[in-house]
């Protein structure tokens, strides 16, 4: 199989990876390929700058999504710099049932741009009402 990039819009430095024969994946990249400065992204679970917890999934997933667009804003960049997004949920049935309105809060925070991502069942998370926390990856221009 051979790779063949494809440029994003928006972020010229980045290539999605698709191998030949492969089918387009739905919600997530395969690979990219970047270079520049690496941004690291510690865990980001779904409360606001006051410490309170979104109620449901869902919630929890739009707000931890806009805690990292945030700290994206702080590196003057957003999410089309994002290489990598790791998925932590407390229960996978729960994830799966609310997987429509999971991926609508996505779009509506990170448009229609997909790092690549691992989704993981965990059995607990650091604080006790988190549903879901969400770990990543961003490379920075130059």
């Amino acid at each position: 199989m051979t790779n063949v990039p494809v440029l994003i819009p928006r972020f010229q430095g980045h290539k999605i990876l698709i191998p030949d024969g492969w089918p387009k994946p739905s919600g997530y990249s395969n690979a990219i390929v970047a270079s520049g400065r690496i941004l690291v992204l510690s865990g980001q679970i779904g409360w606001n700058e006051a410490g309170v917890i979104a109620t449901g999934i869902t919630a929890q997933v739009k707000q931890a999504l806009l805690n990292i667009a945030r700290l994206l804003a702080e590196a003057d960049s957003g999410p089309e710099a994002l290489v990598r997004l790791s998925w932590y949920v407390r229960d996978m049935d729960e994830y799966a049932t609310h997987l429509r309105d999971i991926g609508a809060a996505y779009r509506s925070v990170m448009g229609y741009f997909y790092p690549a991502m691992t989704l993981l069942q965990v059995g607990r998370l650091v604080e006790p009402d988190a549903r879901v926390e969400i770990d990543g990856m961003a490379v920075l221009p130059g």
